[in-house]
C-alpha cells in the first residue's frame, strides 16, 4: 500500500504539546491491546482462535499451508512482514503436551516456514520460538503456537527504536499468497 501525503498534516489543538513529529496512527492494533479474540477459558471451545482459524478458508484464516497436525498462519499482529506462526490442530497449552507426530510435524514445518520465507522475501535470519504461558508472554497461552519471524539487516531502523511504530510494506492476504506460493513441496 502506497500512502502519499497530498496536503501538509493538519494541526489538531488541544493534543499535547506542539512538535515536529508526525503521528502514525494504527487503530487496528486497538483489537489486540483490548484481547479481542483471546480464549475466554483454557478450553478448546472457549474462544480460542487457532481452533477456529482451520475451519476458514485459507485466504479468509491467512492460513499458509495445512498439515496433517499442524498448519501454518499468518501473525494477525505481526512483529515483522511475514511473521507467521506454526500452530497444531489440536488445543494444547504446552509444547510438552504434543504426540510425537505432531512435533515432528511442527519442527517439519518450522523448516519449510525458513525456506518460503527465504525463497518470498529473502530473509537474513529469523527469531523462532514459543513463549509458554502468559507469565512468558503468550498472548494466546491456551494453545500453542510457534512464532517464525523473519529478519534483514537493518530492519530493526528508526521506527520501532525512535517512533515506536512498526511499517510494514506489505497487507497480510499479499503476504499470505506469496508464502504459499513459495511453500515447499507446493
Amino acid at each position: 500500500m502506497l500512502l502519499i501525503m497530498t496536503r501538509e498534516p493538519e494541526q489538531q489543538i488541544g493534543v499535547g504539546t506542539q512538535d515536529a513529529f508526525q503521528r502514525l496512527w494504527t487503530p487496528h492494533r486497538m483489537a489486540y491491546i483490548q484481547g479481542e479474540n483471546k480464549p475466554t477459558g483454557p478450553g478448546a471451545g472457549d474462544g480460542c482462535p487457532f481452533c477456529t482459524i482451520p475451519e476458514k478458508s485459507d485466504e479468509d484464516g491467512l492460513v499458509i499451508a495445512r498439515g496433517s497436525h499442524v498448519y501454518a498462519v499468518l501473525n494477525l499482529y505481526p512483529y515483522n512482514g511475514g511473521h507467521l506462526m506454526v500452530v497444531p490442530f489440536r488445543h494444547v497449552a504446552d509444547y510438552t503436551e504434543l504426540d510425537g507426530r505432531e512435533t515432528m510435524e511442527l519442527a517439519e514445518f518450522t523448516k519449510a516456514a525458513m525456506v518460503a520465507l527465504r525463497t518470498a522475501s529473502g530473509a537474513h535470519g529469523f527469531n523462532i520460538g514459543m513463549n509458554q504461558g502468559t507469565v512468558a508472554g503468550a498472548g494466546i497461552a491456551a494453545h500453542l503456537h510457534q512464532h517464525v519471524v523473519p529478519r534483514w539487516g537493518g530492519d530493526t531502523n528508526f521506527m520501532p527504536v525512535v517512533g515506536h511504530t512498526k511499517v510494514l510494506p506489505q497487507l497480510l492476504a499479499d503476504t499470505r499468497r506469496m508464502l504459499a506460493e513459495a511453500w515447499p513441496g507446493v
